[in-house]
This record gives structure tokens, sequence and C-alpha cells, in this order.
């Protein structure tokens, strides 16, 4: 399933992995784990990885990137994970590489590199990663398991989301052959201080229903979120959750304005909300998805719509 990629990786001296902007734990993970692997595989070649900086997952061995020039990607290859359009890709200079991959488990929406392994079947980048390394027999290290697993455990929601499955353990028990340290693990991505659950209360009474569907969301406004003392990704992205588990919601969605327009993200436990993501430019998978709106007005006819969809799903 990999040859293609890997050929290419053979090919070239100089190898710079990219994913996309924002980064969560998927695509942090699957950028790390692979430059891993490719420097404990090919201690001769350069390795870089680029981006945006993080901060939910800055203690992630590995997560600060590379500062480079332009002159780097100059006969060089870039591989670009868990990124599914061109738009999404932290550092764009991955169109000045001699040769571009993408590796990627998004429901497809474009080709933009020379090479491209697109397979949604998996529930993480990191599992496809993870995949990479065993039909290879590539050499792996605890450095590059424990980036793969983190990625897997995030994207999979602890191993809850449907997305997962046998091979989903399969491919967690070959990463768990290397000693990863669970437990430290989960401390750092689930552990909360005090203020920070005080905070996610306040969320919690802020969700509302669309009507009597089983759609709910937070709409959060750019002056609550500076009151707060929070970064609207970090709103964006890991509020969302706070709706999930709700009976009779099957449906959730969290609003967060940023910089003159609102963040959007589309979770359900039972429809695809994937088609409603598309239609206001974004995308992602069935259950989890996520897009850009100008405007609270264009918010609310977002849910009109996933309001719609339960309707004629629920009739068909």
């Amino acid at each position: 399933m990999f040859e293609s990629v890997i050929d290419a990786i053979r090919r070239h001296n100089t190898v710079i992995l990219h994913r996309h902007s924002n980064p969560d734990g998927d695509a942090l993970g699957s950028q790390i784990g692979l430059a891993e692997l490719i420097r404990d595989q090919f201690p001769e070649k350069t390795v870089y990885t680029v981006g945006d900086a993080t901060k939910r997952y800055a203690f992630m061995d590995g997560s600060t990137m590379d500062e480079i020039s332009d002159e780097c990607f100059r006969g060089a290859l870039s591989v670009i994970l868990d990124s599914a359009t061109r738009e999404l890709v932290s550092d764009k200079r991955f169109e000045l590489a001699a040769e571009t991959a993408r590796i990627d488990h998004h429901i497809y929406c474009e080709t933009f590199t020379d090479l491209e392994i697109v397979d949604p079947s998996f529930e993480s980048c990191c599992g496809m990663i993870a995949a990479l390394a065993q039909e290879s027999g590539w050499r792996l290290s605890l450095r590059s398991a424990t980036a793969v697993f983190t990625g897997m455990v995030t994207d999979s929601g602890r191993f809850r989301y449907d997305s997962t499955s046998s091979r989903t353990f399969a491919l967690a028990s070959y990463l768990m052959e290397q000693p990863i340290d669970t437990a430290e693990l989960y401390r750092n991505l689930y552990s909360d201080d005090l203020s920070s659950v005080i905070r996610r209360a306040s969320f919690l009474q802020k969700i509302k229903r669309f009507g009597e569907s089983p759609v709910a969301y937070i709409y959060n406004t750019a002056e609550e979120i500076a009151a707060l003392g929070m970064d609207a990704f970090s709103v964006s992205r890991g509020m969302v959750n706070t709706m999930s588990d709700i009976r009779g919601i099957d449906i959730w969605v969290n609003f967060t304005e940023s910089e003159g327009k609102v963040l959007c993200e589309l979770r359900s436990s039972r429809y695809n909300i994937n088609p409603v993501a598309v239609k206001y430019g974004g995308g992602g998978h069935k259950k989890a998805s996520g897009a850009d709106v100008a405007n609270r007005e264009e918010a609310m006819q977002m849910l009109a719509d996933l309001k719609a969809l339960t309707e004629a799903t629920d009739e068909s």
C-alpha cells in the first residue's frame, strides 16, 4: 500500500514532513513518528519537520518544528500528513520540493501532491504510519511508537469512536511492543488543573438545543474568549465534546468567533455530517468535520441544515 511513498523516500536525500495547521495529536504524531522512522532506517538522510507551533501538544517529544530556508526544498521530497486539502497544510512551501506525497485518512477532497495515499477506513493518520512501519518491516523506536500511539489515541477518542476497528487494536498492540509510558501519556493528554475544570463547566452551561431537533450547539463570541484568556482554537477544538454523550443529542457543534470568522467543529454519533461541512467549504470525516462560516447568521443556517439532514435521513 505504501510502496510509492517508501520508494520516493529512498530516492531523496532530504525529506521534509508537513501536516495541517493548528496541529492535533494525530497531525503531530504522524509527522514526528514518520520523521523518526525515516531517521532510524536512513541515518544518512536529512529529515525536517515544519509547521506552526503547538501549545496543547507541546509535551510531545519532537513537537518543536525546524526553521528552514527555501533552499532546503531544492531537490527534496515533501510529505504531507493528515491534510485533506492544500489550504489546510501548514507551510505551503511544499510546492517548492522536487517531489511531493500525501498520506491521509480524511474523506477525499482534492489531489494536490504527486503521490497520494488516502484511506478513510483508518481511524487516524497515525494508524496509517503504524501500518507503513509494520508492512515495510522498518525498525520502530520508542520515540516513534510513542508519537504514533498518541495520535491513534486522540483521533479514536481513546478507542471509543466507531472508526475504531480490529485493525486499530492490532496496530496499537504492535506499537505497544515498545515500552510506551501510557500513564505519563494519559496524564499529559487528559489531566487538568482546577481552573481548567471550572472553565469547562462554564461551557457546559452554554449548551443549547436547536429547536426540538437532536442537534445541540455552543456559540462562543470573541469577547467571551478574550475574557477567559483562552485562544480561539483551544476553545473550538477543545470544548466541542463537552456536548457528547447527551441523551437525545446526535449532532453537536461548537461555534467560535475568531479573526472575523466563525470556526465550526461538527460532531455526530449517528449521522454523516460531512456533506454539511463540505457545503460550507470544510470537510473531514463522516462523524467529525470542520468548517468556517462568515458570521452568526451562517452558523444558525448550518444548524438548520443539520436539522434537515437528520429529518431526511430518518425518513429514508
